[in-house]
């Protein structure tokens, strides 16, 4: 009789010092793959219709800018249409803090870009920008700006974090955070201080931007805290007609006329 040690060796392939033993012949091959083939082909005819096979996990949305938290939980600033929102507006922006995050939401009726820059004198140049690009690849990613003039240079160093965007319905819309202090920088520019928001948007080529769409792009009125969730209406050019002092008074000159002409 051999010993556990000798037959361990013998089913093993190796004895006590490493001697090879006698191993157990390996199944034929081609007869596992048959048994495996047949019941693949099993498998097949007994599943059910309709078995939920596995799929790759959905790809969450991107969630809809609520205009109902404006003023409230967020600051918007909306320019166009008396009463538009997000999805209406020529332009649209939102701000609110999030930790030592700043998230900002933009949306403009454009097909390329959108951006907001922040300003201390309601001029462009010398300004840092944020800008959403729409690229020939269907993405809209988040890039950084310097104002040089009347000419925006993309700067490297992007403070954009979380971002998300999407080109639907001929429109560009982003979210992204950016921290709310910054080491001291040309470029970047500490948003607890308050600022002129610069609004801009227009044609990409190639994922670059080009000159913005109107000539003289809207500026907030007063410089932007991100302290103070503000719910701001600037109506766009089509509707400043007769908001303007001088048309009122044209109007009301011409009323004036027409009461009291002659018979």
């Amino acid at each position: 009789a051999s010993s556990p040690t000798e037959e361990g060796a013998l089913r093993g392939g190796h004895g006590e010092h490493g001697e090879p033993g006698h191993q157990e012949p390996h199944k034929d091959s081609y007869s596992t793959f048959a048994s495996e083939f047949l019941e693949s082909r099993y498998l097949l005819t007994t599943v059910p219709a309709g078995y939920p096979f596995p799929t790759a996990p959905p790809v969450d949305p991107f969630a809809r800018i609520k205009v109902s938290d404006c003023g409230v939980t967020k600051g918007c600033i909306r320019y166009g249409k008396p009463g538009c929102d997000a999805d209406t507006c020529d332009y649209f922006l939102s701000y609110r803090r999030i930790g030592t995050d700043v998230e900002y939401e933009m949306s403009a009726d454009t097909d390329g870009w959108v951006a907001v820059g922040f300003s201390s004198d309601k001029k462009m140049g010398g300004d840092d920008v944020m800008g959403c690009v729409h690229d020939d690849n269907g993405r809209v990613r988040i890039h950084h700006f310097y104002n040089v003039g009347q000419w925006a240079k993309e700067i490297k160093r992007n403070p954009a974090r979380d971002e998300e965007g999407i080109f639907e319905n001929n429109r560009v819309t982003c979210r992204f955070k950016r921290p709310l202090y910054v080491p001291r920088e040309e470029t970047l520019v500490d948003l607890h201080l308050s600022w002129y928001y610069l609004f801009a948007w227009g044609p990409a080529i190639q994922g670059s931007i080009t000159r913005h769409d109107i000539d003289s792009p809207p500026v907030s009125d007063h410089m932007i805290s991100i302290y103070k969730y503000e719910d701001i209406f600037m109506p766009s050019t089509a509707y400043q007609t007769f908001n303007s002092p001088l048309c009122l008074l044209l109007i009301v000159a011409l009323t004036f006329y027409l009461l009291m002409g002659t018979p």
